[in-house]
């Protein structure tokens, strides 16, 4: 898989996480990968999986600190206050600037307002892009 094709179904991850308990995300993450294998006609290769599933991990693990992180560059957003599409997006985005080294900021801004746009509201992509502006500073 591409980095934006990984990046976009770890996006799908997180956005489960909304609806689902933390402790309920290995279940939900095998229940999603059986319903991608059934559906797409490109499955998702082992390898592929294990490393969607090690980086959901490590944001699920970090998810504290990216939201205080979050919380302190939205202003006047709280984090209950953002769609949910949009938080997920951000959330990963913000994983992806403080603690993926691998990843240029730029980078992680331009696939998370892109991921705004086909996920989220018609005014998504500059909110997005807006609060992640606030971590490129």
């Amino acid at each position: 898989m591409k980095r934006s094709e990984i990046r976009e179904t770890v996006f799908k991850l997180l956005f489960r996480a909304e609806f689902n308990d933390i402790s309920e995300m290995p279940e939900q993450t095998g229940l999603f990968f059986d319903i991608e294998q059934r559906v797409d006609e490109n499955p998702i290769s082992e390898a592929d999986r294990e490393y969607i599933k090690a980086r959901e991990e490590a944001i699920l693990a970090k998810l504290p600190e990216i939201d205080a992180a979050i919380s302190e560059k939205a202003v006047g957003w709280t984090i209950e206050r953002m769609g949910k599409a949009d938080l997920a997006i951000i959330r990963l985005a913000v994983y992806e600037i403080m603690f993926d080294d691998d990843i240029p900021v730029s980078v992680a801004i331009n696939e998370a307002v892109e991921l705004a746009k086909k996920y989220g509201r018609e005014e998504s992509g500059g909110f997005v892009n807006g609060v992640l502006a606030k971590f490129a500073k």
